[in-house]
């Protein structure tokens, strides 16, 4: 499910049948979330039993995750709490090679003998598999870690906040909204936990603790007389942080172009939610854009998505050897390109790595879900390309030695994949601020937060439109926009790209629900930017296109 999906079912009050939960995840109080899950010991003692099964049955290869995945929602609209949504979902799930063939099975019986026998059973679907299996499978090593653990460096945890604190922080921020001229809001805050346990056959015992946040919401303005509306949606963006993102620090708020109040490492709900109310209402009568060419300077809360689909997804190993293709399509950036090391991605300013290890990113863990130990590695090196993300039975095919560290399951229920990791571009060497950038542009438009988009199936031609649109004249910020939207392709697109601020505008947003696989499975990535420049761009009028 896309995040966008997301916000429109749960903005409609839909309630826990809507939301975006494991088919297995149960209903529970609150006080449920706070609870004690097993110890390490006990988690220990169940993986041994599961690698011994399996072992026993004939598996070359073994991992075992014990997962509890806890999730709380609270969603209001104007001056009403709608639902309050808090639920658990607790099981194993075991993967195994046996002559040769992956094999996987789970259960939510969290004891030894079910264990056991999900384990027996994923050996035995393997051996099923084995015959039509072509060529076995391939692992490049990875080291045993033993008992090792990591936890996302919250300061505040979200489950220890009292219910009536959250819903009184949306209900504040709702009602300054509307009283500063929304129509309507919807409001909503996502509060995740995994705590996942990793064991293998190659002497991994991995204790995970990984927390993300999420407050979002949408402020509606109605044109009466014409019948119009308008909608922007809050500049929070998800985190892997706890509670303390709320906290809206006043050092962590920046001022942009157009006066636009923005966030950085914490974040203002009633803030935003005042100023969302006026902006809307701003849109309503703002000017039409006139299509044409334009020279863009995209901040990093609209530029990310545009990182996701453009960057993230073509240059996911499984898309471009043809082994994910029904979900979201195939990739562009075939191993062609890749091979002679020569493919022109984008200019020279234009640097992406993938990194799972970035503090308060969605993707930050310290080992994935094959208990590979997490890093950061180029994707696109000075415009060019020179790396793909891979796990382990993919490496090998790039000439790599180990995995990159990007495999998930969101589920115990699920079995990993490859993911992927946080996609950002590398801010801009040279001392540049967004004020800067846009004072060297005669025609252009600035873009703040993203929008709707479309891509297609090789993640090559593309439409993206934003929430905040600014006339860019003469080096000046000249008044709001709307019915923007640009079009190019992505080779097109990244060659054009000119100017990247430096490191003070580099910031972090994402997606909570990136899907993908059959069945589909959704990871938290985010990709982080500074205010970018691309000169020429195709932009139309999405009011006149309709």
């Amino acid at each position: 499910m896309r995040r966008r999906d997301f916000v429109q079912l749960a903005g409609l009050g839909a309630g826990a049948m809507m939301l975006p939960v494991s088919a297995f995840a149960k209903s529970v109080d609150p006080s449920r979330l706070l609870e004690p899950a097993l110890d390490v010991i006990q988690k220990k003692r169940l993986a041994d039993v599961a690698l011994n099964a399996s072992r026993s049955a004939g598996a070359s290869y073994t991992d075992v995750r014990i997962g509890r995945y806890l999730n709380q929602f609270v969603i209001t609209r104007e001056d009403k709490v709608q639902n309050m949504v808090n639920t658990e979902s607790f099981g194993t799930g075991i993967r195994v090679i046996a002559n040769g063939t992956w094999g996987f099975a789970s259960t939510n019986d969290v004891t030894e003998e079910g264990i056991a026998k999900a384990a027996r059973q994923a050996v035995a679907i393997a051996k099923a598999n084995s015959k039509f299996q072509t060529s076995p499978v391939e692992l490049v090593p990875v080291k045993g870690y033993g008992e090792v653990s990591y936890k996302t460096p919250i300061k505040k945890n979200g489950f220890e906040v009292t219910i009536k604190d959250k819903a009184d922080l949306l209900l504040n921020a709702n009602a300054r909204a509307m009283e500063n001229g929304a129509s309507y809001i919807n409001n909503i805050l996502f509060l995740v936990n995994e705590q996942k346990y990793f064991a293998s056959s190659e002497g991994s015992y991995i204790d995970q603790d990984v927390h993300r946040t999420w407050p979002f919401f949408t402020v509606t303005a109605i044109d009466k007389e014409s019948g119009q509306f308008k909608q922007r949606g809050s500049f929070s963006a998800p985190v892997g942080m706890g509670y303390e993102y709320l906290d809206g620090r006043a050092e962590d708020k920046i001022v942009g172009p157009a006066g636009v109040t923005l966030y950085n490492k914490s974040y203002d709900m009633v803030e935003d939610a005042t100023m969302a109310a006026q902006q809307v209402k701003e849109i309503l009568s703002a000017k039409s854009v006139e299509p044409g060419k334009y020279d863009l300077a995209l901040e990093p809360s609209h530029l990310w998505l545009t990182i996701h689909e453009s960057v993230g997804h073509p240059l996911e190993l499984d898309r471009v050897l043809g082994y994910e293709a029904n979900y979201a399509g195939t990739s562009f950036a075939t191993l062609d390109k890749w091979e002679t090391k020569k493919f022109n991605y984008g200019s020279k300013q234009v640097n992406f790595v993938a990194d799972k290890t970035q503090v308060g990113s969605l993707g930050a863990v310290g080992w994935d879900d094959e208990g590979v130990k997490t890093k950061e590695w180029d994707l696109v090196k000075d415009g060019t390309l020179v790396n793909y993300q891979a796990i382990r039975d993919q490496a090998k095919i790039i000439g790599e030695t180990e995995s990159h560290g990007c495999c998930y399951a969101d589920s115990w229920s699920s079995v990993q994949f490859q993911r992927m990791a946080n996609v950002s571009l590398k801010a801009g060497k040279e001392q540049l601020t967004p004020e800067q950038l846009i004072g060297g542009i005669d025609k252009g438009v600035y873009i703040v937060k993203d929008g709707s988009f479309s891509i297609d199936q090789q993640r090559y031609n593309f439409q993206f439109g934003g929430q905040l649109f600014f006339e860019i004249k003469n080096g000046k910020i000249a008044g709001m926009l709307k019915d923007v939207a640009y079009q190019s392709n992505t080779q097109e697109f990244w060659n054009s790209c000119v100017q990247v601020c430096d490191s003070r505008d580099y910031r972090l947003n994402g997606s909570f629900f990136d899907g993908k696989g059959q069945p589909g499975q959704s990871s938290a990535v985010s990709h982080g930017s500074a205010t970018t420049r691309f000169n020429g761009i195709n932009v139309i009028n999405t009011a006149r296109s309709i």
